[in-house]
């Protein structure tokens, strides 16, 4: 058994379940606080209930992107030759930094598919689910759902564009150039047939 493997695992677990709750009760607290100033959203009703539902499944699916790309990263640590404290620090470090990225990422795919429904339409779609309408906060909510699971994927690439990979292409370069490949390719186009 890998031992820095297995301890990032645990670190992994335990990092997710709480800045996943922290998380989740930051865009709670943040979407409690704009509902009540911008849209004077002040009671709990079934339909803001599901408004509020759709916010917090959206932000934290698109956070959830930060998996694979901090999968990779840690199997790229791990292979160094750290320390166990050296390799949890990164891990941590790096981690909050794209958790980070992920979180604002969410919040404004749902800021911008919100104000961008709300703007082509005719209804005051805020005032209807202030009004418990139940069927606008379906609409919007799935709306709000929609756009974070087509976003999702371009969270995760522009996280993993900040993973330190080794560069592929000098190394088959050098290879290239050491098999003589295109020599061999320059006498067999001339040959004929």
């Amino acid at each position: 058994m890998n031992s820095k493997v297995s301890i990032l695992a645990i670190i992994e677990i335990l990092s997710s379940i709480s800045i996943g709750v922290f998380i989740l009760a930051l865009t709670y607290q943040l979407l409690k606080y704009v509902g009540r100033k911008r849209f004077d959203i002040q009671t709990s009703n079934l339909a803001t209930s599901i408004f509020v539902a759709s916010v917090l499944f959206s932000v934290g699916y698109m956070v959830s992107s930060v998996i694979d790309p901090l999968t990779s990263l840690f199997r790229l640590l791990a292979a160094k030759d750290n320390s166990v404290g050296s390799l949890a620090l990164s891990f941590l470090g790096t981690g909050a930094l794209y958790i980070a990225i992920a979180f604002v990422a969410g919040i404004v795919v749902v800021f911008l598919s919100v104000m961008l429904y709300t703007s082509i339409t005719p209804l005051d779609e805020f005032a209807e689910i202030r009004n418990n309408n139940i069927g606008v906060a379906l609409i919007v909510g799935t709306i709000i759902i929609t756009l974070a699971l087509l976003t999702r994927d371009g969270v995760g690439l522009l996280i993993e564009s900040f993973i330190p990979y080794p560069e592929p292409i000098s190394e088959i370069k050098v290879l290239y150039d050491n098999l003589r490949i295109p020599q061999q390719i320059s006498r067999i186009c001339r040959t004929p047939y």
